[in-house]
C-alpha cells in the first residue's frame, strides 16, 4: 500500500485515520501517496495555531519575520529538484510548467522577504498621516494597522500547489499571522512536502505553519471572529462558503478568487503582419497551453476585429498544430496532462457545452499523444472555438472550461469619433461579469492606455502589450507579486498580492486618538504601511 502523508498540526505530525484518498500520476495512472484528515482534533489544531503560533510570530518584528521568509527561500531553492519530480508525477506538468508553480512561489517569497526587511524592527504599521481633531492642534488621530489575533486558513485549488501556498503564506507570515493550509486533495503532495521541509528545518515557531491534507469537512466550523479565510476555487463553492456562520454571524473575513472568463482583445491597429498581431497570436496560444490551460488567469475569450477574424483563426490554428502533447517526461512534449481523469471528464463536458453555440475551429481530439495511453492519461490537446455572433451568445460569457480551450469572437468597429473603436470588444469583455485579467494588444501605447482604463472597472488587472515591451512584458497569465491579483464580481471580489497591499487582509485598522505628544510617541514605534 502507498505511503499515507501525515498532517502537520498543533506542532506535531499526525496521520489521519481510515484508508485515505489515493493520489495518482495523471499520465500513467500509478498510485503515488495517500492523504487523510479524518480523526484530527480540529478545535485543538486551530487553538494551538492561534495561541502558540500567533503569539510567537507577533513577538517577532516585521524585519525578523522577513528574515524567516528569506531562510525559507534558501531552503526551497536547495530542494527544487525534489519539488519538480513531485510536480511531474502528481500534476503531470512539463519542466517549464512546473517552474511557473515552483519557481513562481519561491520568487514571491523572495519578494516579500525583501519588502518586509524594509519595514524595520517594529510590531505595528501606520496607515496614512495623522490628522488634527482640535482647533489648537493638541488632539490628533493616527490610523494604525496591527496583526489580527487569529489564524489564516487557506483552502487552495489544485492547479498551483506551490505558488498557491506561498503567495498567500508570504504576506500572512510577514504580517505575524499563523497559517493553516488545506491544499486541494488531487495535488496535495507538493504542498505537504514543502511544509514538511520548512518544519523539519525549524525555521518557524511551532503552530506558525500547519498543513491538513484530505477533506475540508469541519474546517470552517473552527473559524472565529478574528480569523481570516482565503479560498481559491469555483464560484459555486464560494457561494456556499459565504453563507457559513463564520462569516455571517462571527464576522470573520473571507477572500475569494473564483471563476474568471478572462479576455484578450486585439485592437484595431494590430492588423496582420504588424508586430502587435504576432504578439497577440503567440500569447493566446501560450495561455491555452501553459499548464494545459489550468490557470485561473488563462485566456478564455478572444475578441478580434471582424475584419481580421479569419486571419486570426488561421494563425492560431497553425501554431496550435505544432503543440506536442503527452508524457511530460519526454523532452519533445510541450504540453503535459490535466491533473486527473476527473478533470479530463470535466473539460470534455465543457467542450460539449460550448459546442451548443460555437463552431469548433481546431479539434485537438485527434492529436497523437507522445508516450501516453489515451485510455489512461489525462492528456488533452487544445481546442479552439469560434462564435460568430458574440452579442447573442450566452455560454461564451458564462461557461469557463478549465483546460486548453479558448473561443474567438469578432467585434464590430465603432465609428463614432468621440469613442474608442474597440467599444464593442470592451462591452463584450464586461459580459464576463468581472474577471481577473484582460490583455490588450496594439501598436500604439497611448491608445492602449485609453483602452486599459475602460476595462479597469471590471477587471482586477489589465495587461497592455505593444511592440515596445515585447521583451519585457511578463505575460497575460503570470501573476506578479507587485501587481494586484483578484477581480470583481464573478471573479470573487477578492484581492491578493499587490506589494504591501497584501498585508491589509491580515491586519486590522484602528484609529488612535490622542494628544499630539502621544501621537508623536506612537510614530516612533511604527513604520508607514506603504504600498
Amino acid at each position: 500500500m502507498t505511503e499515507l502523508l501525515k498532517n502537520y498540526v498543533a506542532g506535531q505530525w499526525l496521520a489521519g485515520t481510515g484508508a485515505g484518498i489515493t493520489l495518482t500520476d495523471p499520465v500513467t495512472g500509478e498510485a503515488l501517496v495517500r492523504v487523510s484528515s479524518e480523526g484530527l482534533d480540529l478545535p485543538h489544531v486551530f487553538g494551538f495555531a492561534r495561541e502558540h503560533g500567533g503569539a510567537a510570530l507577533r513577538a517577532l518584528t516585521y524585519a525578523e519575520r522577513a528574515g524567516r521568509l528569506a531562510e525559507i527561500v534558501r531552503l526551497l531553492q536547495a530542494k527544487r529538484d525534489d519539488y519538480y519530480a513531485i510536480a511531474t508525477a502528481n500534476s503531470g506538468t512539463t519542466c517549464n510548467d512546473s517552474a511557473v508553480d515552483i519557481d513562481g512561489g519561491i520568487f514571491t517569497l523572495t519578494y516579500y522577504a525583501k519588502l518586509g526587511a524594509g519595514l524595520g524592527d517594529v510590531h505595528a504599521l501606520r496607515d496614512g498621516e495623522s490628522a488634527s481633531l482640535s482647533k489648537d492642534q493638541s488632539f490628533s488621530v493616527q490610523h494604525v494597522l496591527t496583526p489580527t489575533r487569529g489564524v489564516a486558513l487557506f483552502i487552495n485549488a489544485f492547479n498551483f500547489p506551490s505558488w498557491g501556498l506561498w503567495e498567500k503564506a508570504a504576506p500572512a507570515l510577514l504580517s505575524g499571522v499563523p497559517v493553516i493550509v488545506k491544499p486541494a486533495t488531487a495535488t496535495a503532495w507538493l504542498t505537504q512536502r514543502m511544509v514538511a521541509d520548512v518544519v523539519d528545518a525549524g525555521i518557524l515557531p511551532a503552530g506558525a505553519l500547519s498543513v491538513i491534507c484530505g477533506s475540508s469537512a469541519g474546517l470552517l466550523d473552527q473559524v472565529q471572529a478574528f480569523d481570516v479565510v482565503s479560498f481559491t476555487g469555483s464560484a459555486a463553492t464560494a457561494a456556499t462558503l459565504r453563507a457559513h456562520a463564520a462569516f455571517v454571524q462571527h464576522g470573520a473575513r473571507l477572500n475569494v478568487e473564483a471563476d474568471s472568463l478572462n479576455s484578450a482583445i486585439l485592437c484595431t491597429d494590430a492588423t496582420p503582419q504588424t508586430p502587435a498581431f504576432e504578439l497577440f497570436i503567440k500569447e493566446v496560444v501560450r495561455e491555452m497551453t501553459v499548464k494545459s490551460g489550468q490557470k485561473c488567469t488563462a485566456i478564455r475569450r478572444v475578441f478580434v476585429p471582424d475584419t481580421v477574424l479569419d486571419a486570426v483563426v488561421e494563425a492560431l490554428k497553425a501554431r496550435l498544430a505544432k503543440v506536442t502533447v503527452g508524457n511530460p517526461r519526454n523532452e519533445n512534449v510541450r504540453m503535459g496532462s490535466l491533473v486527473s481523469r476527473e478533470q479530463y471528464e470535466n473539460v470534455l463536458a465543457g467542450i460539449a457545452a460550448l459546442r451548443e453555440e460555437a463552431v469548433l475551429a481546431y479539434d485537438g481530439s485527434g492529436t497523437q499523444l507522445v508516450d501516453a495511453d489515451p485510455a489512461i492519461a489525462a492528456c488533452m490537446a487544445p481546442h479552439l472555438f469560434v462564435v460568430n455572433d458574440p452579442e447573442r451568445a450566452t455560454l461564451l460569457h458564462e461557461v469557463e472550461v478549465f483546460g486548453p480551450v479558448a473561443t474567438v469572437a469578432p467585434y464590430r468597429l465603432a465609428t463614432h469619433a468621440a469613442g474608442l473603436p474597440e467599444a464593442h470588444a470592451i462591452a463584450l469583455a464586461r459580459r464576463g461579469a468581472g474577471s481577473l485579467v484582460a490583455s490588450i494588444y496594439a501598436n500604439d501605447d497611448a491608445h492602449l492606455a485609453r483602452v486599459a482604463l475602460e476595462l479597469a472597472d471590471s477587471h482586477g488587472r489589465v495587461h497592455a502589450v505593444s511592440p515596445s515591451v515585447q521583451q519585457s512584458q511578463t505575460g497575460h497569465g503570470n501573476v506578479m507579486p507587485m501587481s494586484l491579483h483578484g477581480g470583481p464580481g464573478r471573479a470573487g471580489g477578492g484581492e491578493e498580492l499587490g506589494g504591501l497591499r497584501a498585508l491589509n487582509f491580515y491586519h486590522l485598522r484602528a484609529a488612535i486618538q490622542a494628544s499630539s505628544a502621544g501621537i508623536e510617541a506612537l510614530m516612533r514605534t511604527t513604520q508607514p504601511a506603504g504600498t
